[in-house]
């Protein structure tokens, strides 16, 4: 119930003249400006279904959402926008706030200073402050060039917002994670009485989408460490010696910023065997890592877990699963049907619900692992979102909807992982490195 006379005068000429556009944007502003962000939420929404493309009413809505948490929905309705070059600075400046609330530094930045460097006057102090805060090294980030997308900017020191219990399942990988990475920061004197020191690196490897990136941002906020995120593109460069000089800061950045979690995604393709390469200067590449690895001395990387995902683990050097190096191998497998409902209920838990029976869906989505699941939460709130705008006020997502849209989920890639994850375990496993899979492997068949 609206305790402002003026707003309350508004709302009622806009029920009396409800297809009156200026009218509905200025009530949904006025709404924003006083907090009233569901009400104003509910007003923008009506005012989209009179003006869908109309970029300042999405952007009221898009605000409304940030100030309410609501950073998926946010980035959900400005996505149309931002596709397209030349978009308004102030849905960029939004955007950025947005990103920055999912934890997505790096793109944050660049939305944020590209936004500026094309309109000086949307800029806005404190969210520059906080972007200065959430990256390492830099008293003033500068504007990335305008031709490079968000993900090629420098690796930066991230603060993970997740913990074990934003990942569904996955008990015996969480708590494998714990014992090798965690315990020995966070119980340091028990472990060096058996002279185990802080650091170390662990191998995740499983199907496309099975969620080892998120298992790493996780393990990072779990301990209350920095998250450095490393890409390919971070590290391979067309200059030789480059590529190694891109991966020795890399490690130095992580252990400026001890106690640090360093994830290394699609490793393979960084750490392949050395037989399988033609050019000197790769091998060379795959010679450096080791080395950093090692560290120069005993103590260089005490307090930096080192995290590496890949979805091809066989084509990794051999060298790499040394003891001090990446001497633990974590399979994270593809979710059962109480890891998919526990899933489905971590992404549904900020959207507007009916009763949910999520064990339903989850029976109805067998082989799908978290992103292919994301994918059909993200499907139904589509069809929700536009439901809601035609009725004006938010609907409630159900089961049905989800149903619905699982219906037409495929699943990426697990079917074929899971042929030549068989091959390796039954035809080249000499060395027992694929045991782990070997029950799995005999339950799929």
């Amino acid at each position: 119930m609206l305790d402002d006379a003026g707003l309350q005068a508004l709302r009622e000429a806009a029920r009396l003249s409800p297809d009156n556009l200026p009218l509905r944007r200025h009530l949904a502003e006025q709404l924003l400006a006083k907090g009233y962000l569901a009400d104003a939420e509910a007003e923008f929404r009506a005012a989209l279904v009179l003006a869908p493309k109309d970029a300042d009413i999405t952007a009221g809505l898009a605000e409304a959402f940030v100030r309410q948490s609501a950073y998926g929905a946010a980035l959900s309705a400005l996505e149309p926008f931002l596709a397209s070059p030349g978009y308004p600075p102030r849905l960029g400046i939004i955007a950025a706030r947005a990103l920055l609330g999912e934890g997505e530094t790096g793109k944050a930045a660049y939305r944020y200073y590209e936004a500026i460097s094309r309109d000086p006057s949307v800029a806005d102090p404190e969210l520059a402050e906080r972007l200065t805060v959430a990256t390492t090294g830099l008293s003033s980030p500068p504007p990335p060039p305008a031709a490079a997308p968000p993900d090629s900017s420098e690796e930066e020191v991230e603060r993970s917002k997740l913990t074990f219990a934003d990942v569904a399942g996955m008990e015996a990988v969480k708590e494998a994670l714990r014992v090798k990475l965690l315990l020995p920061i966070q119980q340091p004197e028990l472990f060096a009485a058996y002279g185990k020191r802080a650091g170390g690196g662990v191998l995740l490897y499983g199907p496309p989408g099975s969620g080892k990136t998120h298992l790493a941002r996780a393990a990072a906020g779990e301990l209350g460490a920095a998250f450095v995120n490393v890409g390919l593109a971070d590290i391979l460069d067309m200059y030789v010696g480059s590529s190694e000089r891109n991966l020795r800061a890399t490690f130095d950045l992580a252990r400026r910023n001890r106690p640090c979690v360093l994830f290394f995604d699609e490793v393979d393709a960084l750490a392949a065997r050395r037989s399988d390469m033609r050019q000197a200067h790769t091998r060379q590449l795959v010679n450096q890592f080791l080395a950093e690895l090692d560290g120069v001395d005993q103590h260089a990387n005490e307090g930096v877990l080192v995290l590496a995902a890949t979805n091809a683990p066989w084509y990794i050097d051999v060298a790499f699963r040394r003891p001090g190096r990446f001497d633990q191998m974590v399979f994270v497998p593809p979710p059962d049907a109480a890891a998919r409902a526990a899933i489905l209920r971590i992404l549904c838990r900020d959207k507007p619900l009916a009763e949910m029976d999520f064990d339903a869906v989850a029976r109805a989505t067998e082989h799908l692992v978290g992103a292919d699941l994301k994918g059909v939460v993200d499907r139904a709130v589509e069809v929700k979102l536009q439901q809601s705008i035609s009725a004006g006020r938010p609907i409630p997502m159900s089961t049905a909807d989800l149903l619905a849209a699982a219906k037409g989920a495929k699943p990426t890639a697990v079917r074929e992982w899971l042929a030549t994850a068989r091959n390796y375990v039954l035809h080249a496993n000499e060395s027992g490195a694929w045991d782990e899979l070997m029950p799995w492997i005999k339950a799929k068949r």
